[in-house]
């Protein structure tokens, strides 16, 4: 098992040893770790510029948060078992048809609906968790400036997206920024659940949300039979490979 990360540059290496091993072996799982690689340099960015109120704590909060993600992929590599939302999210990597946006959308729910809420309450445990958010706030601006970069990514990967993204760019934009922001504040939500908690009920509480996770991203997979549908239009739509995906996405 690959050692814990310590700093946001060790992260970074670590991401992109990911993405090394994903480019070499065809795996999807290089899909997330291309965003999330893109979201934590410019996370970096923001710290070193004074975006932050803490910087130091923002970094710590990053570090605990994607050790979390990389733990859950060398737990998964290593035939042992990670979190039940994680293991839905890399199992889809096996599979063809599942499109770029589905593989993003599970590592997401796994990592913001479960990890996030985990990682803020070990940043800030207790009654120092109040003192987080107006950082755990700003976060959102950040992933707020990557929208429109996302976007022309994935149009890349599904020309017909980029029709899309033309004629209804800000409502697209508008709709991402309210999910994300929804997201995030259910995570908060959690991570003041888990705060007072003493460990093992902290480990109840997260056992029993990531059954909800890892229920949540069977959604995901198969969105009814209209959705599907739509799904698998897109996916026959789709350019490239997987490594070529995954260049795009990086």
């Amino acid at each position: 098992m690959v050692k814990p990360a310590e700093t946001i540059d060790q992260v970074i290496e670590q991401l992109t040893d990911i993405l090394t091993w994903a480019k070499k072996h065809n795996s999807r799982a290089g899909y997330f770790a291309a965003l999330y690689r893109k979201v934590t340099i410019r996370v970096k960015v923001g710290i070193e510029q004074g975006e932050f109120e803490n910087a130091e704590r923002m970094e710590r909060l990053d570090v605990i948060f994607a050790n979390r993600y990389i733990h859950a992929f060398y737990q998964y590599q290593n035939g042992e078992i990670p979190t039940k939302s994680w293991q839905q999210a890399f199992e889809a990597n096996k599979c063809w048809w599942p499109i770029v946006l589905q593989h993003l959308l599970l590592g997401m729910n796994a990592h913001i609906n479960l990890d996030l809420g985990i990682a803020a309450a070990q940043t800030s445990p207790g009654k120092e968790l109040p003192s987080l958010q107006q950082d755990f706030n700003q976060i959102n601006q950040v992933l707020a400036s990557l929208v429109n970069g996302v976007q022309n990514d994935l149009a890349e990967i599904w020309p017909i997206l980029g029709f899309f993204n033309r004629i209804f760019d800000n409502i697209i934009k508008s709709v991402i920024n309210f999910s994300m922001e929804k997201a995030r504040d259910a995570a908060w939500e959690f991570a003041e659940n888990l705060a007072p908690l003493s460990k093992p009920n902290q480990q109840v509480l997260i056992s029993q949300k990531d059954q909800q996770m890892a229920d949540f991203s069977k959604v995901i997979r198969f969105p009814g039979f209209t959705g599907s549908a739509i799904v698998k239009l897109i996916r026959i739509g789709e350019r490239g490979d997987v490594v070529s995906k995954i260049k795009v996405l990086d």
